[in-house]
Protein backbone atom coordinates (compact mmCIF):
# COMPACT_ATOMS: atom_id res chain seq x y z
CA UNK A 1 0.00 0.00 0.00
CA UNK A 2 1.11 3.57 -0.70
CA UNK A 3 1.29 5.05 2.55
CA UNK A 4 2.40 1.99 4.41
CA UNK A 5 5.20 1.50 1.87
CA UNK A 6 6.38 5.25 2.64
CA UNK A 7 6.76 4.20 6.37
CA UNK A 8 8.48 0.65 5.07
CA UNK A 9 10.96 2.85 2.85
CA UNK A 10 11.92 5.36 5.19
CA UNK A 11 12.81 2.88 8.28
CA UNK A 12 14.54 0.51 6.15
CA UNK A 13 16.13 3.46 4.94
CA UNK A 14 17.16 4.04 8.73
CA UNK A 15 18.50 1.23 8.84
CA UNK A 16 20.36 0.83 6.19
CA UNK A 17 18.28 -1.79 4.45
CA UNK A 18 17.35 -1.60 0.76
CA UNK A 19 12.85 -2.25 0.66
CA UNK A 20 11.16 -3.28 -2.24
CA UNK A 21 7.52 -2.01 -2.74
CA UNK A 22 4.62 -3.19 -4.74
CA UNK A 23 1.90 -0.63 -5.26
CA UNK A 24 -1.03 -0.76 -8.13
CA UNK A 25 -1.74 1.31 -11.41
CA UNK A 26 -4.16 2.87 -9.47
CA UNK A 27 -1.57 4.98 -7.22
CA UNK A 28 -1.06 8.14 -7.22
CA UNK A 29 1.87 9.60 -8.84
CA UNK A 30 2.31 11.91 -6.23
CA UNK A 31 2.44 8.30 -3.92
CA UNK A 32 5.01 7.10 -6.14
CA UNK A 33 7.20 9.79 -6.00
CA UNK A 34 7.51 10.21 -2.14
CA UNK A 35 7.78 6.31 -1.81
CA UNK A 36 10.86 5.98 -4.43
CA UNK A 37 11.93 9.45 -2.87
CA UNK A 38 12.68 7.05 -0.04
CA UNK A 39 15.39 5.13 -2.37
CA UNK A 40 12.82 2.37 -2.82
CA UNK A 41 12.61 -0.49 -5.61
CA UNK A 42 9.29 0.85 -6.50
CA UNK A 43 7.42 -1.86 -8.49
CA UNK A 44 3.93 -1.60 -10.10
CA UNK A 45 2.40 -5.00 -9.60
CA UNK A 46 -1.06 -4.42 -11.72
CA UNK A 47 -4.16 -2.85 -11.81
CA UNK A 48 -5.83 -3.17 -8.83
CA UNK A 49 -4.14 -3.54 -4.61
CA UNK A 50 -5.04 -7.63 -4.43
CA UNK A 51 -2.57 -7.89 -7.41
CA UNK A 52 0.01 -6.01 -6.19
CA UNK A 53 -0.21 -7.97 -3.16
CA UNK A 54 -0.06 -10.98 -5.10
CA UNK A 55 3.12 -9.91 -7.00
CA UNK A 56 4.48 -8.82 -3.65
CA UNK A 57 4.17 -12.21 -2.21
CA UNK A 58 5.90 -14.17 -5.48
CA UNK A 59 8.64 -11.89 -5.19
CA UNK A 60 8.78 -13.08 -1.47
CA UNK A 61 8.77 -16.77 -2.40
CA UNK A 62 11.11 -16.23 -5.00
CA UNK A 63 14.10 -13.74 -2.99
CA UNK A 64 13.34 -14.56 0.64
CA UNK A 65 12.94 -10.96 1.57
CA UNK A 66 10.65 -10.19 4.63
CA UNK A 67 7.46 -9.71 3.99
CA UNK A 68 5.52 -6.53 5.51
CA UNK A 69 1.99 -6.74 4.51
CA UNK A 70 0.39 -3.41 4.13
CA UNK A 71 -2.64 -4.57 7.37
CA UNK A 72 -3.11 -7.65 8.14
CA UNK A 73 -0.08 -8.50 10.19
CA UNK A 74 0.21 -8.48 13.84
CA UNK A 75 3.88 -5.80 13.23
CA UNK A 76 1.97 -3.52 11.41
CA UNK A 77 -1.30 -3.65 13.14
CA UNK A 78 0.88 -2.85 16.10
CA UNK A 79 2.55 -0.07 14.73
CA UNK A 80 -0.23 1.60 13.48
CA UNK A 81 -1.65 1.08 16.65
CA UNK A 82 0.54 3.87 18.23
CA UNK A 83 -2.02 6.80 16.91
CA UNK A 84 -4.27 5.01 19.08
CA UNK A 85 -1.45 6.12 21.90
CA UNK A 86 -1.30 9.49 20.72
CA UNK A 87 -4.76 10.13 20.88
CA UNK A 88 -5.47 9.26 23.88
CA UNK A 89 -2.54 11.33 25.26
CA UNK A 90 -4.21 14.37 22.81
CA UNK A 91 -7.86 13.76 23.38
CA UNK A 92 -8.55 11.83 26.62
CA UNK A 93 -11.74 12.88 26.56
CA UNK A 94 -13.05 11.54 22.85
CA UNK A 95 -15.83 8.55 23.39
CA UNK A 96 -15.73 7.70 19.72
CA UNK A 97 -12.78 7.66 17.15
CA UNK A 98 -13.73 7.54 13.06
CA UNK A 99 -10.90 6.10 11.20
CA UNK A 100 -10.20 5.36 7.37
CA UNK A 101 -10.97 1.89 6.69
CA UNK A 102 -9.63 0.06 3.43
CA UNK A 103 -8.18 -3.36 4.66
CA UNK A 104 -8.37 -2.35 8.35
CA UNK A 105 -5.35 -2.49 9.52
CA UNK A 106 -5.27 1.56 10.89
CA UNK A 107 -8.54 0.54 12.60
CA UNK A 108 -7.65 -2.74 13.89
CA UNK A 109 -4.56 -1.01 15.73
CA UNK A 110 -6.11 1.69 17.00
CA UNK A 111 -9.65 -0.14 18.52
CA UNK A 112 -7.35 -2.51 20.04
CA UNK A 113 -5.23 0.17 21.93
CA UNK A 114 -8.70 1.37 23.25
CA UNK A 115 -9.95 -1.81 23.83
CA UNK A 116 -13.18 -1.67 25.94
CA UNK A 117 -12.53 2.20 26.55
CA UNK A 118 -12.95 3.35 23.32
CA UNK A 119 -15.24 2.87 20.46
CA UNK A 120 -13.76 2.42 16.90
CA UNK A 121 -15.76 3.39 14.12
CA UNK A 122 -15.24 2.65 10.30
CA UNK A 123 -15.01 5.49 7.21
CA UNK A 124 -15.28 3.66 4.20
CA UNK A 125 -16.15 3.86 0.35
CA UNK A 126 -18.90 2.22 -0.44
CA UNK A 127 -16.88 0.63 -3.46
CA UNK A 128 -14.19 -0.57 -1.17
CA UNK A 129 -16.06 -2.43 1.44
CA UNK A 130 -13.91 -5.55 2.88
CA UNK A 131 -14.02 -4.57 5.98
CA UNK A 132 -18.15 -3.46 6.16
CA UNK A 133 -18.60 -6.66 3.89
CA UNK A 134 -16.10 -9.29 6.45
CA UNK A 135 -18.13 -8.16 9.71
CA UNK A 136 -22.13 -8.44 7.63
CA UNK A 137 -20.62 -12.27 6.67
CA UNK A 138 -19.14 -13.23 10.19
CA UNK A 139 -16.07 -14.17 8.31
CA UNK A 140 -13.17 -12.58 5.78
CA UNK A 141 -14.90 -12.06 2.43
CA UNK A 142 -13.47 -10.61 -0.97
CA UNK A 143 -15.19 -8.03 -2.53
CA UNK A 144 -14.88 -6.25 -5.52
CA UNK A 145 -13.33 -2.88 -5.29
CA UNK A 146 -14.23 0.03 -7.96
CA UNK A 147 -13.79 3.31 -6.17
CA UNK A 148 -12.13 7.08 -6.19
CA UNK A 149 -10.59 5.89 -3.01
CA UNK A 150 -9.02 2.44 -4.44
CA UNK A 151 -5.55 3.69 -4.43
CA UNK A 152 -5.28 4.05 -0.53
CA UNK A 153 -8.42 1.78 0.36
CA UNK A 154 -8.49 -0.64 -2.28
CA UNK A 155 -8.07 -4.27 -0.37
CA UNK A 156 -10.12 -6.96 -1.83
CA UNK A 157 -10.20 -8.78 1.46
CA UNK A 158 -9.68 -7.87 5.34
CA UNK A 159 -7.81 -10.81 6.54
CA UNK A 160 -8.28 -13.14 9.31
CA UNK A 161 -6.21 -11.27 11.74
CA UNK A 162 -7.50 -7.97 11.30
CA UNK A 163 -11.39 -9.32 11.33
CA UNK A 164 -10.87 -11.04 14.69
CA UNK A 165 -9.93 -7.60 15.93
CA UNK A 166 -12.08 -5.67 14.34
CA UNK A 167 -14.95 -8.08 15.07
CA UNK A 168 -13.89 -7.68 18.97
CA UNK A 169 -13.15 -4.00 18.51
CA UNK A 170 -14.40 -1.98 16.15
CA UNK A 171 -18.41 -0.91 16.74
CA UNK A 172 -19.13 -0.97 12.69
CA UNK A 173 -18.15 0.74 9.30
CA UNK A 174 -19.75 3.44 7.54
CA UNK A 175 -20.26 3.83 4.27
CA UNK A 176 -20.33 6.90 1.71
CA UNK A 177 -20.13 7.26 -1.62
CA UNK A 178 -17.31 8.48 -3.89
CA UNK A 179 -19.02 11.90 -4.59
CA UNK A 180 -19.21 12.63 -0.61
CA UNK A 181 -15.85 11.89 -0.79
CA UNK A 182 -14.87 14.37 -3.35
CA UNK A 183 -16.74 17.00 -1.52
CA UNK A 184 -15.10 16.55 1.82
CA UNK A 185 -11.66 16.51 0.45
CA UNK A 186 -12.61 20.00 -1.04
CA UNK A 187 -14.31 20.86 2.22
CA UNK A 188 -10.89 20.31 3.76
CA UNK A 189 -8.96 22.48 1.52
CA UNK A 190 -11.33 25.28 0.86
CA UNK A 191 -12.25 25.85 5.03
CA UNK A 192 -8.36 24.23 6.48
CA UNK A 193 -6.45 24.60 3.85
CA UNK A 194 -5.33 20.46 4.32
CA UNK A 195 -4.56 18.52 1.97
CA UNK A 196 -6.46 14.81 1.81
CA UNK A 197 -6.12 12.05 -0.50
CA UNK A 198 -9.71 10.31 -1.08
CA UNK A 199 -8.64 8.10 1.52
CA UNK A 200 -7.72 10.38 3.79
CA UNK A 201 -11.25 12.17 3.92
CA UNK A 202 -13.23 9.30 3.81
CA UNK A 203 -13.76 9.26 7.94
CA UNK A 204 -14.64 12.74 8.09
CA UNK A 205 -17.40 12.33 4.49
CA UNK A 206 -18.83 9.16 7.15
CA UNK A 207 -19.45 12.60 9.87
CA UNK A 208 -20.30 15.18 7.53
CA UNK A 209 -22.53 13.40 5.08
CA UNK A 210 -24.83 11.81 8.03
CA UNK A 211 -23.36 8.06 7.77
CA UNK A 212 -22.15 8.34 11.38
CA UNK A 213 -24.79 10.69 13.83
CA UNK A 214 -22.89 11.30 17.02
CA UNK A 215 -24.73 11.32 20.07
CA UNK A 216 -25.88 14.93 21.95
CA UNK A 217 -22.72 15.70 23.57
CA UNK A 218 -20.72 12.86 22.19
CA UNK A 219 -16.73 13.56 21.67
CA UNK A 220 -15.75 12.25 18.43
CA UNK A 221 -12.03 12.61 17.07
CA UNK A 222 -11.50 12.04 12.91
CA UNK A 223 -8.55 10.83 11.68
CA UNK A 224 -7.15 12.69 8.43
CA UNK A 225 -5.19 9.98 7.08
CA UNK A 226 -2.77 10.53 3.65
CA UNK A 227 -2.01 13.73 1.90
CA UNK A 228 -0.92 12.17 -1.54
CA UNK A 229 -3.18 14.33 -3.83
CA UNK A 230 -2.10 16.91 -6.79
CA UNK A 231 -2.28 20.20 -5.20
CA UNK A 232 -3.17 21.62 -8.34
CA UNK A 233 -6.33 20.11 -8.84
CA UNK A 234 -7.50 19.81 -6.00
CA UNK A 235 -6.95 23.67 -5.34
CA UNK A 236 -9.55 23.71 -8.78
CA UNK A 237 -11.80 21.20 -7.67
CA UNK A 238 -11.32 18.68 -10.22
Amino acid sequence: GGNHGAAVVYAAAKLGRRATIFVPEVSSPIKIARIRSYGADLRVGGARYADALDACEAFIRTSGAISVHAYDAAETIAGQGTVGLEWEQDAPELDTVLVAVGGGGLIAGIAAWYGGGGKGVGGGAEGSRCLHASLEAGHPVDVTVESVAADSLGARNTGPLVYEIARAHVDHVALVPDEAIIDTQRLLWDRLRIAAEPGGAAALAALTRGRYVPRKDEKVGVLLCGANVDLGKLAVGT
